[in-house]
């Protein structure tokens, strides 16, 4: 709030779209001439006017540091040749004034200089950062599969950084080479040839720092492919923490992320070593050329004077800034910017999404979706196409199904309708506005209401009624704070089928023409599905087209088309009638036939006419829509995470960085004894370099030059010797510093709780692995070096200038007071604001995150524009932090140049004053320090508030290596290799929360599993089914008591424990890498035995077809695969542990009847040993389990056999099976009978047994705690 909004002129779309423009008229003229676009080109274009007239500050500034050694000989000149006349003095004092002019116009120039040039770098960043997210909101499929995630939040988080250093020093490139001949030219006016001994050294250094610069350059690229690659694999593993955990593959993943950033740090650490001689080379060079050119000059037998002496060291020091430090590190920053450039351009120049536009006709009869002989390839260089030869048309007010099994192309077709998939042949004709619905549900960063909406209009009525047909009612208002609720950018605070429920609202709130729904309701319960199909698709849907595709075929009979495809080609096109007419049946093509039914009930209209029936707009909207009934309990509830409410806010320390966050960064890099030698180097570093020519004084050379000569060439020896190993033993400490710091984090990130991934975004964990973690190994180790050296430099010029002149005292006191007093009312204000840049950095990531996810939604709904309109308001925020931060570095930077303008004007002044009692000497070595102490000093100091600033990164880590930690890996306790051998489980009065301050998500739960037992677990959408599962993997620890086998799971380490359950997740996830590592991160298993397991899922030709095999690398999330080729993945895992345990949570949800029925045909005989908890959605897949668990609200309401339970008519079971229909009912009855009798377990038992929750007998119990326990 108490930030400046940002200048009109420096708002992120202004910027951006100005640089765009440019780059398209690049991007034009490249096309027409046959070559690569230059994104250089569409930069210089863009600002080379603005940024030349800075140029004119720097020329001002460096004209004025060779004037001011001029002045400097005046002064000295008078006391060399004292003349005690008034004429003289006057000449003196008007050679002063001039001199104290020069330092404060040249203070003015520097500052308005930096200022210009470092707004002109973060204009470039903005501009380039919103052309990277535009573009990352076109990319098409195939330029998807060149690049990820982790590559663009690196070219956001690190590249651009690159701009706003590269302008500060750009005009250093040819000031540098200038002034070096102007000083030249003046040295040898001055002192003759031997200058030229002098400027050798200096000319010498240019080719050698232009070598480092190009080695430095092809390090850089290097680096920059190895970060991109571990910010992938983290942005992965943060994404897949759950499944992770789950599978305990920590250690996996640990080895593998550690690996990628040793890569890495050894890439960093060569590019350290360069900076460091780069560094040192800058420190030394101003000594060997002073040496050089007074040997030089007492050789060739000429008297040194003190005026001569002093306009030669101020000359080359003016020289020596620009030529030994600027002009490389311009090479330098130029080198990184050009590999950062090359980068961004790759990336700008990908394919994009060639989207067709739909026609819009203002009459919406006209509405049509017209496919002809459609083929369409995901990759062309696969021979099989995605889609073959497809034909259809779909007309306003009609329901096209499409069905099919997994990998049949379904998804690709409402891929190819949206323009996401290329189209290789035929035609599609889209008339209309589209609206789609995904398959993994996809939500952003915001409200509830805010995800709904979608920037569309608030309509009070229009909403209600969309939160009505779409079954979210009732669950907004369990939530805190409705739908104004604030869910993360992975929806952590919703349930899986709520998040399906909140896509398909913003899909109708849309009010588009045509609706592609891919599989919404298989994320739902019967229940809730089958008021979804009757409420929404079929009535407030009615007047649209709509494409669903599903797996529920209960549900075709309301189509008025069926598209069945198998293999991307379409083997059935008709209506529901025509198929049962013409013989096919859908058995030989997905599954057993279900007798579809009508899914009316009394009182409501017949499904099969719901889709031509005219509904008046309040009939379809007034009905009441909720499914649920108070009395059952049936609201679905929210799920544990809703404790988060709204997402916490990114913590932010406060105040000065703890003398405690230092104290670990340097002992994170080394042990005391090496930092004690540190400091040791540092000192004699600086002791050998205090200006000896100087100090050893000019009367020394002119009466022992031998002795001069040997003991200036020593001390210049030692100070090149200290300088380098100085410079290459700190970065070495500080590099190894951020490497053991990433590693700490790293190794906490892992042990952190799922809670901690829910609680946080994406982009704000990897914030601290991309931008923090790039500050310690970039910028803190140069940063903190420059620091130093420069530190102890002030020291050594305010200590020779006291001991020659004491009375310098009198003025630095009160000079020193105003200063300890402006740096601590500036650090006050800039720690906080540096804070606060970093904190509204995340933003930034946490939406290109968010956006990457949702692209297909996003240009469904043609929402570019608004999305980019967010990222630049999450800019423009950023920039109001960073311009804030850049304003206060330069108002105190003026303050302290001030401080030592001063300073220089009372030692000339003063020196004249005190003329009689000084000699040209002492006067000359208090001018040039006071000089020298001018930039030096605010430099100094703006470095040191620069290293507390990069501090906060190092804060940031190490505030992620303290995070709460799960329960250990592994303890003293360690179970047989064979645990369990039997696979029972015990529940004894277990409550379950996922945070401390959450609610109970499962309450006094008791249960007996037995063992080989197969249980399903079947409940409303946020009953406890998943909470049930998470606290029996400890994802948060539970409290009563839980056992497997008699050893209570609690007293395990986690690994021990996982690794003994098999789990098939509702989310399938596949990481980027080979097939094989997929399957066995830990190389436990031989070919045989992963084909055998890829095999028994049949995905064995599947494999067998990719181009590398079991070699093949995955993209991103494994996105090369469908969703429930994905599931069959974590099916074969299951295969390969061979585990007692197996927990299968609404794995077939995403998948068709036939694959959903082969899989449990799988889990039936591959895991007819071990007991298994199926969660399930779909009734027919539990029907034949040997128990049925139902919860609601977090308590086991209903335990026992299927059948059994079906008698109780007052029981939920019975009421969730008789909710599908009567027809499906009466087959789940017949099929629980049927398991009933096969069993030989005929039992009626009594009433009271039916209605009683199946919890421990007291028999049982006895029977249980009297086993021996271990």
């Amino acid at each position: 709030d108490d930030m400046y909004k940002v200048l009109p002129e420096d708002s992120s779309e202004k910027l951006g779209e100005e640089l765009q423009w440019y780059w398209d008229k690049e991007v034009q003229k490249a096309k027409k001439r046959g070559k690569t676009p230059h994104l250089t080109k569409a930069i210089i274009l863009c600002y080379w006017k603005s940024y030349l007239v800075f140029g004119i500050f720097t020329m001002i500034e460096e004209t004025l540091k060779i004037v001011q050694p001029i002045f400097l000989g005046k002064i000295i000149n008078y006391f060399e040749h004292y003349d005690s006349s008034d004429e003289a003095l006057n000449f003196a004092y008007c050679y002063a004034a001039a001199l104290s002019v020069c330092t404060l116009i040249l203070a003015i120039m520097h500052h308005l200089y930096f200022y210009h040039v470092q707004r002109a770098g973060m204009k470039l960043r903005v501009a380039m950062c919103h052309m990277i997210y535009r573009k990352a909101l076109r990319l098409s499929n195939v330029a998807m599969a060149k690049t990820t995630t982790g590559q663009i939040v690196n070219l956001l988080s690190n590249d651009v950084n690159k701009f706003d250093q590269v302008t500060i020093f750009l005009h250093f490139l040819w000031a540098g080479p200038i002034q070096a001949v102007a000083v030249t030219v003046l040295l040898w006016m001055e002192i003759g040839a031997s200058c030229l001994a002098g400027m050798a050294v200096l000319i010498i250094l240019l080719p050698v720092q232009t070598c480092i610069g190009r080695l430095f350059s092809s390090l850089r690229s290097k680096t920059a492919a190895l970060t991109d690659v571990r910010i992938r694999t983290m942005n992965e593993v943060i994404s897949g923490m759950k499944i992770i955990k789950m599978y305990a593959w920590e250690k996996s993943f640990a080895e593998l992320v550690n690996g990628l950033r040793r890569k890495e740090i050894a890439m960093v650490m060569k590019s350290s070593y360069l900076r460091g001689l780069n560094l040192a080379s800058f420190f030394v060079a101003s000594k060997i050329t002073v040496f050089m050119t007074f040997m030089a000059y007492v050789l060739l037998g000429k008297v040194i004077s003190a005026s001569r002496v002093f306009v030669a060291v101020s000359l080359y020091g003016a020289v020596r800034l620009t030529v030994t430090l600027f002009f490389p590190a311009a090479v330098e920053r130029v080198s990184e910017a050009v590999v950062s450039i090359r980068r961004i351009k790759n990336f700008l120049i990908l394919d994009e999404v060639s989207h067709f536009k739909p026609q819009l006709h203002a009459n919406t009869e006209n509405v049509i979706l017209h496919v002809q002989d459609l083929t369409c390839y995901w990759d062309k260089s696969l021979e099989s196409p995605a889609l073959q030869q497809l034909s259809f048309t779909v007309r306003r007010g009609e329901l096209l199904a499409v069905i099919g099994p997994v990998g049949a192309g379904k998804s690709s077709l409402l891929s190819a309708v949206l323009g996401e998939l290329p189209k290789d042949k035929g035609l599609i004709n889209v008339t209309g506005r589209i609206a789609y619905v995904s398959q993994q549900p996809w939500v952003f960063s915001g409200t509830v209401r805010s995800n709904i909406l979608f920037d569309k209009e608030y309509e009070k009525e229009k909403y209600e009624k969309v939160l009505k047909v779409c079954a979210l009612k009732k669950d907004l208002e369990l939530l805190e704070n409705g739908d104004l609720t604030v869910i993360g950018d992975r929806g952590a605070t919703l349930s899986g089928g709520q998040k399906a429920r909140v896509n398909l609202a913003r899909a109708v709130y849309q009010d588009a023409d045509i609706y592609l729904l891919d599989d919404p309701l298989s994320a739902v319960d019967a229940e809730v599905g089958r008021h979804l199909f009757e409420k929404c698709i079929c009535q407030a849907l009615h007047q649209k087209i709509s494409v669903l595709v599903t797996h529920q075929l209960q549900y075709l009979r309301a189509a008025n088309q069926i598209l069945i495809l198998k293999d991307g080609k379409m083997v059935g096109k008709g209506t529901y009638a025509e198929f049962l007419r013409s013989g096919i049946d859908f058995a030989s093509l997905l599954k057993k036939d279900e007798e579809v039914e009508q899914l009316s009930v009394p009182g409501t209209p017949n499904l099969k006419s719901a889709r031509s029936r005219t509904f008046s707009e309040s009939s379809v909207w007034s009905q009441d829509s909720s499914v649920h009934s108070q009395k059952d309990g049936a609201v679905e509830q929210p799920p544990a995470e809703n404790a988060l409410a709204a997402m916490p806010e990114e913590s932010r320390s406060e105040g000065k960085i703890n003398f405690k966050v230092y104290r670990k960064y340097f002992t994170a890099g080394a042990n005391y004894f090496v930092i004690f030698i540190l400091v040791v180097f540092n000192i004699l570093a600086q002791v050998s370099c205090w200006e000896p020519q100087i100090i050893l004084n000019i009367h020394m050379c002119m009466h022992a030059p031998s002795m001069c000569f040997f003991l200036i060439s020593g001390l210049t020896v030692a100070t090149i010797l200290f300088g380098i190993i100085r410079s290459l033993l700190v970065f070495q400490v500080l590099v190894n510093s951020g490497q053991t710091l990433h590693n700490k984090m790293f190794q906490s990130i892992l042990k952190a709780p799922v809670l901690f991934f829910d609680r946080n975004p994406i982009g704000r964990i990897l914030n601290r692995f991309s931008k923090d973690i790039g500050h310690l190994d970039d910028l803190l180790p140069l940063t903190f070096l420059d620091f130093v050296q420069t530190l102890l430099q002030i020291f050594g010029v305010v200590a020779v200038a006291v001991a020659v002149i004491p009375w310098i005292l009198i003025p630095l006191i009160p000079l020193f007071i105003l200063f300890i007093f402006l740096r601590r009312y500036f650090l006050d204000t800039s720690r906080d604001i540096k804070r606060l840049e970093s904190t509204t950095r995340s933003p930034v990531f946490s939406h290109l995150s968010s956006s990457l996810q949702g692209l297909w939604t996003i240009r469904a709904l043609k929402a570019e524009e608004r999305f980019q309109k967010l990222f630049d308001a999450h800019q423009d925020l950023h920039s109001e932090a960073w311009f804030l931060f850049l304003t206060t570095s330069r108002w105190f930077a003026v303050r302290l140049d001030a401080i030592c303008a001063i300073f220089v004007i009372v030692v000339a002044f003063g020196s004249l004053l005190l003329a009689k009692t000084l000699n040209a000497g002492q006067v000359g070595l208090a001018l040039s320090y006071a000089i020298t102490l001018m930039g030096t000093f605010q430099w100094g100091v703006r470095q040191s508030a620069e290293v507390e600033n990069l501090m906060i990164s190092v804060e940031r880590v190490m505030e992620y290596t303290e995070l709460e930690k799960e329960a250990p890996w592994e303890t003293n306790k360690h179970p047989p290799p064979e645990w369990p051998s039997q696979g029972m489980i015990a529940f004894e009065n277990v409550n379950f929360t996922y945070s401390l301050d959450g609610p109970l998500v499962l309450r006094h739960l008791s249960v007996l599993i037995k063992p080989k037992e197969k249980v399903g677990i079947v409940g409303r959408t946020g009953a406890g089914k998943s909470s049930l599962i998470a606290a029996l993997f400890r994802l948060a620890e539970p409290e009563g008591r839980i056992w497997i086998d008699k050893y209570l799971t609690s007293e395990l380490g986690l690994h021990d424990l996982r690794k003994k359950i098999s789990i098939i997740p509702q989310e399938p996830v596949l990481f980027t890498g080979t097939m094989r590592k997929n399957l066995d991160p830990f190389n436990e298993y031989t070919d045989e035995e992963l084909w055998n397991a890829l095999e028994e899922v049949q995905l064995k030709e599947v494999v067998e077809d990719l181009p590398n095999k079991m070699e093949m690398q995955l993209a991103e999330s494994g996105s090369n695969f469908s969703v429930g080729q994905r599931q069959l993945v974590c099916l074969a895992r299951a295969v390969l542990k061979k585990n007692r345990i197996l927990i299968i949570d609404e794995a077939t949800a995403n998948v068709d009847p036939r694959t959903d029925e082969f899989i449990q045909k799988t889990i039936r005989e591959k895991f007819a040993h071990c007991t298994v908890l199926t969660i399930a959605h779909r009734l027919n897949t539990i029907i034949d389990s040997d128990r049925i668990m139902v919860l609601d609200a977090g308590r086991l309401k209903e335990y026992g056999e299927p059948y059994i339970l079906l008698q109780e008519q007052d029981g939920l079971f019975y009421k969730m099976v008789q909710q599908v229909g009567k027809t499906e009912a009466a087959s789940l009855i017949e099929t629980a009978k049927r398991v009933i009798l096969e069993e030989g377990i005929i039992k009626f038992v009594s009433a009271v047994c039916l209605s009683q929750v199946s919890i421990f007998s007291k028999d049982q119990w006895i029977n249980f705690h009297n086993m021996p326990l271990r």
